[in-house]
């Protein structure tokens, strides 16, 4: 009786195991095998199937890879992420940098050395303001910031980096409207462009009214006048730290001697 009663025991608490199990388990969802760069098609090896609980099914998931094989992605996934329909191209997109523009955006690339490409740190995804060195109409040198907030689409050919190892480029791919194209396309042909890296959370709208040679020597001029123009002798009285320095030392001639000096004379005292 007692072998019979545990094994019955048994045999119930491994059916609800069982039903419980099969209960929590929902739909299988396609996610990424391996990383997948922005722009490239999907392939057999870069897909899986993974049973997912029901409680957190993915919208927009995929429940076979035969539905996504040859879709291009959007944005960089990541091992064991899910396939999203939000995160591919449409279905009649080849590939490519075009494939990651967002609708209405074009893509513009301008050249930069390691000081303008922010010493290699303005990577894919990342968030530049360009700003513009030139001379105005008197010939007066001026820099001022001609578009803020731009998204980096990719440095040189690449769309994805490593953000712990930065690249120094010659390229920079930007992403923009159609008029801000051609603010940056009349910025290069007047002066020299230079990337400035922001903070990808800072929405903040820029209102600067550019930096000119004469502010920039009335901040010089400012600061020297802020400075301490005063200082006290040994008696306490105030004086000028530039008179102190430059007023000529009077010198003591030795006592019973006569010196001459031009037509000056002098005995024992001050010359």
């Amino acid at each position: 009786m007692a072998l019979l009663i545990g094994a019955v025991a048994v045999f119930l608490v491994a059916r609800w195991v069982g039903v419980g199990g099969s209960a929590k388990v929902g739909p299988r969802v396609v996610v990424a095998a391996s990383v997948v760069d922005a722009g490239m098609p999907l392939v057999a090896n870069n897909l899986r199937v993974l049973p997912w609980p029901s409680q957190t099914a993915p919208q927009g998931g995929f429940d076979s890879p035969e539905k996504v094989i040859g879709r291009v992605t959007r944005q960089p996934l990541v091992p064991g992420e899910p396939i999203l329909e939000s995160r591919l191209a449409p279905v009649d997109m080849k590939g490519g940098l075009s494939a990651t523009l967002e609708p209405g955006k074009r893509a513009i690339t301008v050249r930069v050395n390691d000081v303008i490409g922010v010493a290699g740190f303005a990577l894919p995804g990342s968030y530049v303001d360009v700003l513009v060195s030139a001379r105005d109409a008197r010939n007066e040198p001026f820099s001022k910031i001609v578009l803020d907030r731009v998204k980096v689409l990719a440095v040189a050919q690449e769309t994805a980096a490593d953000p712990a190892k930065p690249k120094v480029v010659n390229a920079v791919t930007l992403e923009l409207s159609p008029a801000e194209a051609e603010r940056l396309d009349l910025a290069r042909s007047v002066g020299s462009l230079s990337l400035a890296l922001r903070n990808e959370l800072d929405r903040a709208q820029l209102t600067s009214a550019g930096t000119r040679l004469e502010d920039l020597m009335h901040e010089v001029a400012r600061s020297a006048n802020s400075a301490p123009n005063t200082a006290r002798d040994a008696s306490g009285s105030k004086s000028s730290p530039v008179a102190a320095r430059t007023a000529p030392a009077k010198r003591q001639a030795p006592s019973g001697v006569e010196e001459f000096r031009g037509i000056q004379r002098g005995i024992g005292g001050e010359l």
